[in-house]
C-alpha cells in the first residue's frame, strides 16, 4: 500500500505539469486563431513564390525538414491504425 502511495505522490507533480501544458497545446484552434493561420499560410505561399526558402540557415532547414517528416510519419501511422493492419485494406 505504501508503494502505491509513493507512486501517486511522485506522479502528482508530473501530472499537474502535463495538464498545464495540455490545456494550452492540445486544444483545437478557436475562431480567433483563424486570421493568424491565414497569415501564416499566405507567408508560406509568398516565401515559396519569391524563393525566400533558399535563404534559410542549415538549422532552420533541418527543423523544417524534421517537422515535415513528423507530419508524414503521423499520417502513415494514422493510416495503419485506421485500416487495422500494416499491409493493405480489409475488403
Amino acid at each position: 500500500m505504501s508503494l502505491l502511495t509513493d507512486l501517486v505522490n511522485a506522479a502528482r507533480p508530473r501530472l499537474a505539469t502535463f495538464l498545464k501544458y495540455a490545456r494550452v497545446e492540445l486544444t483545437p484552434p478557436s475562431p480567433a486563431d483563424v486570421p493568424a493561420i491565414q497569415q501564416g499560410l499566405s507567408n508560406l505561399v509568398k516565401s515559396a513564390r519569391t524563393g525566400a526558402w533558399k535563404n534559410l540557415t542549415v538549422k532552420e532547414a533541418t527543423v523544417n525538414a524534421l517537422v515535415g517528416a513528423e507530419v508524414v510519419f503521423w499520417f502513415f501511422i494514422g493510416e495503419c491504425i485506421g485500416k487495422g493492419s500494416l499491409v493493405g485494406y480489409q475488403v
